[in-house]
């Protein structure tokens, strides 16, 4: 009976030393330093430790609130909490920063918690604030206070944003150019081509000249040399008389200059289109001498069939405008040249900005 006893009490006075310990209330205040120079700051730690289940009502403190003449607060640095006694208590810090604007020994005064309504007080604090040290002795050291400098203007210093900004303009106009002549599908350069047009005999003869000069009527193979002569009378006879001859066959062009002109003129015409055929196509074998007759034949209807152009009359130039539609090729020259141009803009633009921003900070 005596051992239940004895039990009993012993569990008793177990329960009441655990909830003495976990009702049992601690608040400490303290400074990081307790000397400090006028304007230097400090930080300030308030804490309470508490049990778990018990409800804690930290003090209300707002920057810039004064603690003491000469004491404030100047910012919150943060509240933390800890568990303690697996979990059946609980340590919550505050930090706070604060500075003081007076030489003196400052008695900061405790500060008040709340746990479960009922107010508990930690220790006042003593800071003491010294002034900082002035020579009295070599004043001479200590220079007043100097006048608002006036910065002229320094071209020196702007010459290279500027001609760096011109150069940004003229690389965003050809960019401009550039992709305003891509949308549009056209070429960066528009080409334009001026030539006189010649008469039709003066640039037969010339063929026949290169051809003369060639010498291909003395070759053995004479395919070539008669391709070239009727290819030089075709194009005679389409700007002369205003008919495709260069896609119409002999029998068509002797057919349809009979309509022109005399029979007896196309005589000899004839019978050089005739073994100009059979050369070509029946690898007729000619002689030197009957090519050399069918080069003057040739030059001969050339001549008879001739318009004169007025010596005094001005040469009216012939405008050929070449603007090739966009391909493949170009359309990637023209995107590769706008991501060029776009990136050294962008460079540029970061520079110079770069670069103003140094010179009025």
């Amino acid at each position: 009976m005596k051992l239940y006893i004895n039990i009993l009490i012993g569990t008793v006075l177990l329960m009441v030393a655990s909830m003495s310990v976990q009702a049992q209330v601690t608040v400490e205040a303290r400074i990081d330093t307790l000397v400090m120079l006028i304007g230097q700051q400090r930080e300030l730690t308030l804490e309470v430790t508490c049990g778990s289940n018990q409800r804690l009502e930290m003090p209300v403190m707002q920057p810039m609130q004064p603690l003491k003449d000469g004491v404030e607060l100047v910012e919150r640095l943060g509240l933390d909490t800890v568990k303690l006694n697996d979990g059946k208590r609980m340590q919550v810090r505050e930090r706070w920063t604060i500075t003081a604007f007076d030489s003196a020994l400052v008695y900061l005064p405790p500060f008040e918690v709340k746990v479960d309504g009922k107010p508990y007080t930690s220790k006042s604090l003593a800071l003491k604030v010294l002034t900082v040290p002035v020579d009295t002795v070599h004043l001479d050291r200590f220079a007043g206070p100097k006048d608002i400098q006036d910065n002229p203007f320094s071209w020196e210093d702007w010459s290279p944003v500027f001609w760096w900004s011109v150069l940004l303009l003229l690389v965003a106009s050809l960019l401009t150019y550039v992709a305003v002549r891509y949308h549009q599908n056209k070429p960066i350069i528009r080409i334009i081509k001026r030539v006189v047009k010649l008469p039709p005999h003066q640039v037969a003869m010339a063929e026949i000249e290169r051809i003369k000069v060639e010498k291909k009527w003395a070759e053995e193979d004479s395919k070539e040399y008669y391709t070239l002569l009727t290819d030089a009378l075709r194009t005679y006879i389409r700007d002369r008389f205003g008919f495709n001859a260069t896609e119409m066959t002999s029998s068509e062009i002797i057919e349809r200059l009979m309509q022109e002109g005399d029979e007896n003129t196309l005589a000899e015409l004839r019978d050089l289109f005739q073994t100009a055929d059979l050369v070509k196509f029946a690898k007729w074998t000619t002689l030197i001498g009957e090519n050399d007759k069918n080069l003057i034949n040739a030059i001969d209807f050339i001549n008879q069939t001739k318009v004169e152009v007025d010596p005094n009359a001005k040469a009216e130039p012939e405008e050929i405008t070449v603007e090739e539609r966009q391909n493949r090729a170009r359309s990637l020259t023209m995107r590769t040249a706008i991501a060029l141009l776009s990136l050294v803009s962008l460079a540029l633009l970061g520079y110079v900005g770069w670069q103003i921003f140094d010179l009025i900070r």
